[in-house]
């Protein structure tokens, strides 16, 4: 049963919060990373990207505590409905610099694997991107306005009109003990508050997967090392 639902798009701290939350003891934290490198994982997903599918929430997120990043944070609404007790977090930041970095994700992510030749290690994540595809599309289209084809930068204005409407959203529709609007940049103070737990001593709040590093690891991983998931500045 999930008792933490993040809400925020990919590109907002999304790995940093899987962090914070399984150290807080949340955890496991269900992360498209979890999808990417489990193709059973993934098949889970797979009916969701048709809007008539019902979905059997508790065998999909089977397991795990909490989830953040998409796909779950696609569906906050159904799973805030399933799992009412569960606390929703809203990862946010600067919309521009969002944009900039989901550019990053998509060119180095996507339209990589898609153009460059792959180590046979990535077989695994190239049979889960396959079973995910038509869900990804769909999140792309419905979450992003873009009809652009996989692997396409979206237009910027439109993304992140799309963005902003998302934020305005999810605020408006839960009441505010149950939603904490969070930037990772604020650290462990709001989020362990809002969650009722102790904040850890003497420990930093975990900073994961910033762009550059995000680049360095895909570029191992086309080479066919085994570095792990998801992608870490100590890697």
């Amino acid at each position: 049963m999930l008792t933490v639902i993040g809400a925020g798009f990919p590109r907002t701290g999304t790995s940093s919060m899987k962090a914070a939350l399984e150290r807080l003891g949340f955890g496991p934290c269900h992360h498209m990373f979890d999808v990417g490198s489990n193709p059973d994982r993934a098949r889970r997903w797979a009916p969701l990207a048709y809007g008539d599918a019902v979905p059997e929430w508790d065998h999909v997120f089977e397991g795990f505590r909490s989830a953040v990043d998409w796909p779950a944070s696609f569906f906050w609404r159904e799973l805030a409905a399933r799992y009412p007790e569960a606390k929703v977090v809203l990862t946010v930041r600067d919309p521009y610099a969002w944009f900039a970095s989901m550019q990053t994700l998509i060119a180095n992510g996507p339209a990589r694997l898609q153009a460059e030749k792959l180590a046979p290690e990535m077989a695994g994540l190239v049979e889960s991107m396959k079973i995910t595809r038509p869900l990804l599309e769909r999140m792309k289209r419905e979450g992003l306005g873009s009809d652009r084809p996989f692997g396409e930068v979206p237009d910027e204005k439109d993304t992140i009109a799309a963005f902003e409407r998302h934020t305005a959203t999810v605020k408006e529709s839960l009441p505010p003990e149950r939603l904490l609007v969070f930037d990772v940049r604020e650290g462990w103070e709001p989020l362990c508050r809002f969650l009722g737990v102790d904040v850890p001593a003497g420990e930093p709040f975990p900073r994961l997967n910033d762009s550059k590093v995000m680049q360095q690891s895909i570029d191992r991983l086309m080479q066919g090392e085994n570095i792990g998931l998801p992608f870490h500045p100590t890697d």
